[in-house]
């Protein structure tokens, strides 16, 4: 028994450690997501592929860039997957910088986080797990009620914002939104409204962001 006593507080010292070491990464990661110099190139490139765009439209969509990483960072490893089209081709372009974007994934995510082309739902109601799992945690990021939002989440709001040509466009009201967007209010619905039941991705074959 006295050797015990020792044994089980020096255990739940390294659990105590652990516990603020992981809170210390966490909070390392995040502002190392928020302030990380992006290559130069990017807003160009954006500009290029999206000629409409303004200079300050264009750095919207590398904030929703920054906003995707921090939901691969908040994932646990999971899939998140890219709900928007010119986030999608500012990340591409981001990849296209190796050796940055592999150190960027390493200080970031504790691995590489690998590109998976943005994913449309398979129907104006139906979403695959990666989406649903983008829309729970941008909805936390942002305090919206996810199975009844007031408004869309910044990755969700970006193509249509933005007339994004090849965009995903999302709508709020289920009953009259446009015929060519999505309804926002219905993903995660199925066993419960509001992102439940996030299992692993169904067939994307891509490999799952984040880390933790």
């Amino acid at each position: 028994m006295d050797q015990l006593v020792p044994g089980l507080l020096l255990l739940c010292a390294g659990l105590v450690l652990w516990h603020f070491y992981r809170r210390y990464r966490r909070s390392r990661r995040t502002r190392l997501i928020d302030r990380y110099p992006l290559p130069g190139m990017l807003r160009p490139k954006i500009s290029g592929q999206y000629p409409h765009l303004s200079e300050a439209q264009s750095h919207q969509v590398l904030a929703g860039l920054r906003e995707y990483f921090h939901l691969c960072h908040a994932s646990g490893g999971r899939l998140v997957s890219m709900p928007s089209q010119a986030v999608d081709s500012a990340w591409h372009e981001f990849i296209l910088h190796t050796r940055q974007y592999q150190a960027f994934c390493e200080r970031a995510f504790g691995r590489f986080l690998h590109h998976c082309p943005a994913e449309a739902m398979r129907s104006a109601t139906v979403a695959p797990e990666g989406i649903k799992r983008a829309w729970k945690l941008s909805c936390q990021r942002e305090r919206i009620a996810p199975g009844s939002p007031q408004h869309l989440s910044l990755l969700f709001a970006l193509d249509a914002q933005l007339a994004i040509p090849d965009g995903f466009h999302y709508a709020l009201d289920c009953k009259a939104r446009n015929a060519a967007a999505y309804c926002a209010g219905h993903i995660g619905c199925g066993s419960g409204c509001g992102g439940a039941g996030c299992g692993a991705d169904s067939g994307s074959g891509c490999s799952s962001c984040g880390g933790d």
